[in-house]
C-alpha cells in the first residue's frame, strides 16, 4: 500500500506508520462509538436483554442527556449504553412483573455491572426505588416521537 501526501508524494518509513495507525485508530474510535440496535429474533422481534437496573435523579435532575433533552427525573426515562436515541423501550421488574415503557435519551450505566439506568419514577412505577437496583428484562420497541419542545427547552 502506497499512502501519499495532500501533494501527491510518497510519505515513507516512519510517517507512513505513523499516518496508517492514525487512519486505524479513527475508524476503530468510530465503530465504538455508533448506536447498536438491539439483536432481532427470527421473526424481527427485538430480544430482550435481561440484567440489573438502577435509578439515578437528584444530581442530574435539569440537566442535558445525551441526546440534548432536559433530564426530568419525574418523567419515565432511562440511560442504555448502546441502543439508538431516542427510542421507547419496555422494562419489566422479573421480582413482581410490573412493566413500563419508558423513552430513552441517555447514555449509561457507568457501572460495568448494569444494564440500564432508569429515572427516579420509572425506578419508583417497578417497585425498586427504596432498594436502588432490580433484575429487570428489557426490549426496545423502537424509536421515539419528537419530545414536546414545550418541556424539552426549559
Amino acid at each position: 500500500m502506497t499512502v501519499t501526501s495532500k501533494c501527491g508524494a510518497p510519505i515513507q518509513g516512519a510517517w507512513k506508520a505513523k499516518c496508517v495507525a492514525l487512519i486505524l485508530s479513527a475508524v476503530l474510535a468510530a465503530s465504538c462509538s455508533a448506536q447498536h440496535p438491539p439483536e432481532q429474533t427470527e421473526r424481527g422481534a427485538y430480544k430482550p436483554e435481561v440484567g440489573v437496573a438502577s435509578w439515578y435523579g437528584p444530581d442530574l435532575h435539569g440537566g442535558k442527556t445525551a441526546s440534548g433533552e432536559i433530564f426530568d427525573q419525574d418523567q419515565l426515562s432511562a440511560a442504555h449504553r448502546t441502543w439508538p436515541m431516542p427510542s421507547l423501550v419496555q422494562v419489566t421488574n422479573l421480582k413482581n412483573g410490573r412493566q413500563i415503557v419508558v423513552r430513552m435519551n441517555d447514555r449509561g450505566p457507568f457501572a460495568k455491572d448494569r444494564l440500564i439506568d432508569l429515572s427516579r419514577a420509572a425506578a419508583r412505577a417497578l417497585g425498586f426505588e427504596q432498594d436502588g437496583e432490580a433484575k429487570v428484562a428489557v426490549r426496545y420497541f423502537g424509536p421515539a416521537p419528537a419530545p414536546d419542545t414545550k418541556t424539552a427547552n426549559r
